[in-house]
């Protein structure tokens, strides 16, 4: 592949589909790659859905001309960016096999940013011989509508790998939180905590999942309840976290056992139709 883009995004999941929607309606050439064509099918029918939805609810950046998307399943491609988000699954030895393999493959200029929810970046980047040039971004889900993202300073990173960040962010209209590394950063050290406590509360019975989301709509004025926001993210993509967490900063991360035994059960949230609420299929 010979064609240069200006970021490259490692995983077709939902996160890592709603990066490249970010990034090509802002104009941006984006290279998405996913070992799994059949991820990739779906995330180029998800990229046409979400841009659709974008268009309706002025998402889309007005002034910026049409950006595009390409696919491949060749990670060797990787060489062809100037500029990486990683957003594979959370776990350790995916991420630490991925980073060795974008660490030789990408120049040594190119910044390596991790979209993960927990790992620290200093974990990261010790995988790699470029720790300077490594950093987290942290988007949040839906990508495509939440207009802010939690950047990570890992202790090695660069002033100008973060400024080349901050000048990314910004192109794709995004605000941004700088906070210091650590596991699960400040918005998943607090929100699993309290997702992982709903979830308590919802196996006690101390009420239905809906009124346990009540509480923190309807009482203290939060957009979406943890219940809600746990169906959203994914109940596997909250179990993965939860143990990472637990494994890195601690026994009151642990899962609650209704969690492991709904993602045992494929109830997985929005994604599958059913987790703490029923919804519409993919």
């Amino acid at each position: 592949m010979s064609e240069s883009f200006d970021l490259g995004v490692v995983g077709a999941g939902v996160m890592g589909s709603g990066i490249a929607q970010c990034a090509a309606q802002a104009g941006l050439a984006v290279l998405l790659i996913d070992h799994r064509g059949e991820a990739l099918a779906a995330a180029r029918a998800g990229l046409r859905r979400g841009q659709r939805l974008a268009r309706m609810l002025g998402a889309q950046p007005s002034a910026a001309a049409p950006g595009s998307v390409e696919f491949s399943t060749d990670l060797h491609a990787i060489a062809t960016v100037g500029f990486v988000v990683e957003s594979v699954c959370e776990r350790m030895e995916v991420k630490e096999g991925l980073f060795r393999q974008m660490d030789r493959l990408c120049p040594s200029e190119v910044c390596l940013a991790s979209n993960t929810s927990a790992i620290p970046i200093a974990t990261l980047a010790g995988f790699t011989q470029r720790p300077a040039r490594v950093l987290g971004i942290h988007f949040m889900n839906p990508v495509a509508l939440t207009t802010t993202v939690e950047l990570v300073r890992g202790p090695a990173s660069s002033d100008d790998t973060m400024s080349v960040a901050r000048t990314l962010l910004q192109r794709l209209g995004k605000k941004h939180v700088e906070v210091r590394d650590g596991a699960g950063f400040v918005s998943n050290r607090v929100l699993m905590l309290a997702v992982n406590e709903a979830i308590a509360a919802a196996a006690e019975d101390k009420a239905a999942p809906a009124d346990i989301d009540r509480v923190f709509t309807d009482c203290l004025g939060h957009k979406m309840g943890p219940l809600a926001t746990a169906d959203l993210v994914g109940l596997d993509v909250i179990l993965d976290t939860l143990r990472v967490l637990a494994e890195l900063a601690g026994p009151r991360y642990n899962p609650h056992p209704l969690l492991v035994a709904k993602v045992a059960a494929g109830q997985l949230g929005s994604k599958s139709g059913q987790g703490f609420f029923t919804h519409a299929k993919p």
